[in-house]
């Protein structure tokens, strides 16, 4: 029988912060009242602000995949071309999602081990002449495997090529954890969903808008009805919404916007790369290897951990839940069985990392895996040094 509090340290659903709960703790109101109505524009609006965009923000009660068909049936129609690259499990979905919509996907191949690389989109782009290709889908931060792909150099290497393809993002597990800028980076289709870095529980999709994906939405002949733009948007402008919204999670939405934005958008993201930096460092000193190979592309939000040849991932995962009540992710699809992944997002902070990381450690002991001791220490000295004003810094050393 556990005591203490479970450790969830898994890359999302992540753990609900004590105001995000006190906040769902109410009634359900009339969601055609004024009340409702308030609520309403100050989450779609506040929204807006995490994602970066001035553009609209459509709130779906659904979960992130119900977010990725709303991203697909508004803006393509069957048969049409996209180009999508296989950088983890969710990209493999997401491909799988759109081949049963009759899209053609021109399915870029990975080993899993870093993110898209924007000069493989950028030729693809050149090469298609007839501007066959109707869209570039990307995951931002591939939860399968603690890598992000670089959306900016991407963005560029699109306009590069003066290629017309829209560009739909997966930010499902980086929104509100990672850098992520629509507007800037001219993103046309923005995906994610409440349970990462917006500290909710599952239940709400979103997907932020271009103008340009709002004018595929005008003529593309997909039939939708539930996740249909057009319906969600005509009563969203004054607080609404078409059929009956997740009220309750929309009181915690609100509260979780007010917290990322009382500790500031930039702080959070250093955060996340103080506390990812302090991981990858004590992974390195225990001699374990990190999925991801590209440093540019380490996760801010998670870090996946190859096992030693000859130990199973999920063997250890069951020795450190059932001696310290703490939940590590599971490796999946290709990796199953061979990696971990340690969350390290939503309400996380230093002390909390590194109770998470004394629990790998001491597991590792008790699993009878390689290692080296004293990564927790090598993480706490670096998590140590202070903060230079109210930001987290960028820390320099990654491992030892």
């Amino acid at each position: 029988m556990h005591q203490g509090r479970h450790f969830l340290q898994i890359p999302g659903p992540s753990p609900v912060p004590e105001r995000v709960l006190r906040a769902m703790d109410m009634p359900v109101i009339d969601h055609r009242s004024a009340e409702f109505g308030e609520l309403g524009r100050t989450v779609l609006e506040g929204s807006q602000q995490i994602f970066k965009t001035k553009g609209p923000v459509v709130i779906f009660p659904s979960s992130g995949t119900g977010a990725w068909e709303a991203a697909i049936v508004n803006t393509l129609s069957p048969g049409d071309k996209v180009l999508m690259v296989e950088t983890g499990h969710f990209a493999t979905l997401w491909r799988q999602m759109a081949g049963r919509f009759g899209i053609e996907v021109d399915f870029v191949p990975g080993d899993w081990r870093r993110g898209a690389d924007p000069a493989v989109v950028e030729a693809r782009l050149a090469e298609d002449k007839a501007h066959a290709i109707k869209a570039v889908m990307v995951v931002h931060n591939e939860t399968s495997t603690g890598a992000t792909s670089r959306i900016a150099e991407i963005r560029a290497a699109i306009d590069r090529t003066g290629h017309p393809a829209l560009l739909m993002v997966d930010t499902i597990s980086s929104l509100g954890s990672v850098d992520y800028r629509h507007d800037e980076w001219k993103v046309d289709v923005s995906v994610s969903c409440s349970q990462k870095g917006f500290m909710l529980p599952p239940g709400l999709g979103f997907n932020a808008i271009s103008e340009k994906a709002l004018a595929a939405a005008k003529s593309n002949k997909m039939p939708r009805s539930y996740f249909d733009w057009e319906e969600m948007l005509k009563p969203n402008a004054k607080g609404f919404f078409p059929y009956t919204p997740a009220t309750n999670l929309l009181y915690g939405l609100r509260e979780a916007i007010a917290m990322l934005l009382e500790e500031g958008l930039d702080n959070v993201f250093a955060r996340h790369q103080r506390l990812a930096g302090a991981t990858r460092a004590a992974v390195n000193h225990w001699g374990l290897e990190i999925l991801c190979q590209e440093p540019a592309e380490y996760s801010p939000v998670l870090t996946a951990v190859l096992m030693p040849p000859g130990h199973d991932a999920d063997q250890f995962r069951k020795v450190v839940l059932d001696n310290y009540n703490m939940s590590l992710g599971s490796g999946l699809s290709k990796v199953a069985g061979k990696v971990f992944r340690i969350g390290h997002l939503g309400e996380c902070n230093a002390l909390t990392l590194l109770g998470a990381l004394t629990g790998v450690e001491m597991g590792l002991s008790v699993a009878g895996v390689p290692h080296r001791a004293g990564g927790v220490d090598v993480a706490m000295k670096l998590l140590e040094q202070r903060p230079q004003g109210n930001a987290s810094p960028h820390l320099k050393v990654v491992g030892t």
